[in-house]
């Protein structure tokens, strides 16, 4: 009996230590933008990369488990090779990456669900 007990103890401890799930990031990409949440481990946050070195921005188009009917959008004016985060807010529940062509369509991802 005492060895059960014992056993029980310690998978409470190992249980409590460790954690159960982490954030893993999934990332979109449309043209040459990449968009990417959840962003350093943190469900609230998205980053978008231009690696598209076209001059126009880039973009991720996102949703917040908070407020679920607005979209929201992150641009990256900073040009080629840069990353801009939003800031923190709510669990993003789903975003596209879209890589912007003045005068033509953007080219944009499918939707994704981090």
């Amino acid at each position: 009996m005492r060895r059960a007990k014992a056993i029980a103890g310690i998978a409470l401890v190992i249980g409590v230590a460790v954690p159960t799930s982490t954030a893993v990031a999934i990332s979109a990409k449309g043209g040459g933008v990449t968009a990417t949440s959840p962003w350093d481990g943190d469900n609230g946050l998205i980053s978008v990369y231009d690696g598209s070195d076209d001059g126009d921005p880039g973009k991720a188009e996102y949703y917040r488990q908070a407020s679920p009917g607005d979209k929201r959008t992150l641009w990256n004016h900073s040009g080629f090779k840069t990353r801009t985060i939003s800031g923190d807010g709510s669990k993003i529940i789903k975003f596209k990456a879209c890589d912007d062509n003045d005068w033509d369509s953007d080219d944009c991802s499918a939707w994704k669900a981090p």
